[in-house]
């Protein structure tokens, strides 16, 4: 696997575990969205709202239009689940395309914008960074899920490539239309 394939492979698995994540929080009632929990950000629906902005400000800087602080104009953009799991989904999509347009020289410097200061940065540090960040916001919304009406998902498994693992996301990834071999390069298996 190349250095390319393992981050389109991880864009993937992290829009789909985004998918997943929204897709458990819309059982929620609104009530359980804005309640008051222990996190760092105080609910389920401004920890997702600053995944989203996150998500803005570093894609923006990969795609070399960095918004800077602007990416969290508002702070917490979206007052329902609907609109930001578009918005999650529309973000995820676009950083997979990225990661999946790039050549080997793609990943060097960039552009971001911190305090409206220009900063250069490297790309493939800003992907993992982007990928941490992620995770660590998931779970933590994974966590509060535990004290709602709704079971938190299988976030952690199921993204190796075995045949029971692929039927465990088969429904997902036909949702975000993915497949199999767009992740894991075809390889040749001996038996030892």
């Amino acid at each position: 696997m190349t250095i390319l394939q393992y981050f389109s492979a991880q864009a993937r698995n992290n829009a789909w575990a985004n998918f997943r994540l929204l897709t458990s929080c819309q059982s929620l009632s609104k009530e359980e969205l804005i309640a008051e929990r222990t996190s760092f950000f105080p609910t389920i629906l401004m920890t997702l709202n600053h995944n989203i902005t996150v998500d803005w400000f570093y894609t923006s800087a990969l795609e070399g239009k960095p918004l800077g602080i602007n990416a969290f104009e508002p702070e917490y953009p979206f007052e329902d689940l609907a609109s930001l799991f578009d918005a999650q989904r529309k973000s995820d999509a676009k950083l997979v395309k990225l990661v999946e347009s790039w050549k080997p020289e793609d990943l060097s410097t960039l552009r971001t914008l911190r305090d409206d200061k220009p900063w250069r940065e490297q790309t493939d540090r800003i992907l993992m960074h982007l990928f941490q960040h992620q995770i660590h916001h998931r779970g933590q919304v994974h966590a509060m899920l535990s004290g709602t009406s709704v079971k938190p998902p299988q976030l952690d498994d199921f993204y190796l490539g075995n045949e029971r693992d692929q039927a465990a996301r088969k429904d997902d990834f036909a949702a975000l239309g993915f497949s199999e071999t767009d992740i894991w390069p075809q390889r040749e298996w001996q038996d030892s």
